[in-house]
């Protein structure tokens, strides 16, 4: 493998940085603050993280302005170091690149529209009517099925599969085990037996959107799901059918989000949240880890639910409580009732 270098003049040109450093000096890689070696570019973005500046082994430093003061070494200073290290790391990433061609092995419907700077990895089924764009990589073992439109620039890894009729726009990354386009969960009951209904929606996904490992976006009973440009879903990820994504909304792992609920545009929804179905999420919403949402949600701004970790005792003693609430209620009010009859003016009330 050929490891790429680049000067920290080249570096600074490209971020257009100001370079405080010998610009000719050689960087071959990435690394933390900790562990960075002398051929290797860093970042202080968390300041939590400072401590470790002052050691630091690195080629150089990202830093802003006023964090590089005090410190000795080589840097290149920007706005946002964390930002700046996102557009640098694309430079060093190994991750192989597919030359273009159909494996042999790889199974094509005669119908089916394949780009020829496409790269088609071993075992890959594509079935009729698929439309497979410009400079897309479909790894090993991945199937698209019928219909189904992968946009100019995407990148599934091995194994993803695509059920018929997803429609997925440019730049688009997805993870291994990711099924887009599974059936949605519907059925009507007769009588205590359930009786299925055929999904025949399918799912749309925007430019820019990452879909990350074993995530589930089920397609439409009528309409598609809608996952919208610059979306970004991490792993373990469920969304049922009929859900909306607004544009540039970002989810963690293990977030579960029932039918039919629309979530707005640039909003964070964190590890493990849970959102019933048929629910709005406005734009600008930031929820919390582990937060049930049960209603909609109106106003922008960051909402949370459920009880924070403690000690085991201490909550085993707060679930106790928890547990006489309404016992304690009532007393309560049985108290007022009797001082408001001692007390001029009759209220006692806890609400006074």
């Amino acid at each position: 493998m050929t490891v790429a270098t680049f000067t920290l003049g080249q570096l600074a040109e490209r971020l257009d940085a100001t370079l405080r450093g010998d610009e000719t000096r050689v960087v071959s890689g990435l690394a933390t603050l900790q562990d960075a070696g002398p051929d290797q570019l860093t970042f202080l973005a968390n300041p939590q993280y400072r401590k470790f500046l002052a050691d630091t082994r690195a080629a150089a430093v990202l830093l802003t302005p006023a964090d590089a003061e005090g410190f000795a070494g080589d840097a290149l200073l920007v706005p946002n170091p964390y930002l700046a290290y996102a557009r640098l790391s694309h430079l060093f990433d190994p991750r192989p690149v597919a030359a273009p061609g159909i494996h042999p092995s790889a199974v094509v419907a005669p119908d089916a529209k394949v780009d020829p700077s496409a790269s088609i990895g071993p075992g890959v089924v594509i079935e009729s009517g698929a439309q497979i764009g410009a400079g897309v990589t479909i790894g090993a073992y991945s199937v698209v099925g019928a219909r189904s439109v992968i946009g100019e620039g995407g990148w599934l890894a091995p194994r993803v599969t695509l059920y018929h009729d997803v429609r997925i726009g440019k730049r688009v990354v997805i993870q291994s085990g990711a099924v887009i386009g599974g059936e949605g969960f519907g059925f009507a009951n007769e009588k205590g037996v359930w009786q299925k209904i055929a999904q025949i929606g399918g799912v749309t996904l925007g430019d820019d959107v990452e879909v990350g490992a074993n995530t589930t976006i089920d397609r439409g009973a009528l309409a598609d799901t809608l996952i919208g440009n610059g979306v970004k879903l991490d792993n373990q990820i469920m969304i049922a059918h009929n859900v909306q994504v607004g544009d540039n909304t970002a989810m963690a792992g293990c977030v579960g989000i029932s039918g039919s609920t629309k979530i707005g545009r640039n909003c964070m929804i964190a590890g493990g949240v849970g959102m019933v179905g048929h629910i709005e999420v406005c734009d600008g919403v930031f929820v919390t880890g582990m937060t049930m949402v049960t209603r909609s949600i109106t106003e922008p701004g960051a909402y949370s639910s459920g009880t924070a970790m403690q000690p085991a005792a201490e909550w085993k003693k707060s679930a106790a409580r928890i547990r006489q609430l309404d016992d304690m209620a009532r007393r309560l009010q049985q108290l007022e009732k009797r001082l408001a009859s001692v007390t001029p003016g009759g209220d006692a009330s806890s609400d006074a």
